[in-house]
């Protein structure tokens, strides 16, 4: 295989990635991870990855498998630092009294609360 038909990914794959690729005839190389901060750093970034393919999901199907995808990278993540099921259930229902859900579909256009915390970065500038 001549280095021109080569991708370059460097990131994160599952344990059966390099196996899939050797499936079909293809060659790939793998390095392992042994850094455990490295290892989690790059958990979060396919976090983003995995999350972005969730938003572009076109079909129920396609909207579960990258729900699937996301959630191993989670769960992998909750392994690592070692949070436990009712931990995950104490916060989510804290969270969810404190903020509410998605059912009035509540759209905010602007506000005057210069405290409130948003992760998305805001657009324009305050007057």
């Amino acid at each position: 295989m001549s280095e021109t038909t080569r991708i370059y990914y460097n990131k994160l794959v599952r344990d059966n990635i390099p196996d899939i690729i050797r499936g079909k005839r293809q060659e790939c190389e793998v390095r392992r991870i042994t850094d455990m901060q490295e290892f989690q750093q790059e958990l979060f970034k396919k976090i983003k990855e995995e999350g972005s393919s969730l938003a572009m999901a076109s079909s129920k199907e396609e909207f579960l498998e990258e729900y699937a995808d996301l959630m191993s990278v989670l769960e992998e993540i909750i392994y690592q630092l070692d949070i436990s099921t009712d931990d995950l259930r104490k916060v989510r229902a804290e969270n969810l009294l404190r903020k509410g859900r998605y059912k009035k579909q509540n759209f905010l256009v602007w506000s005057e609360d210069v405290g409130y915390k948003s992760n998305e970065t805001p657009q324009g500038i305050p007057i």
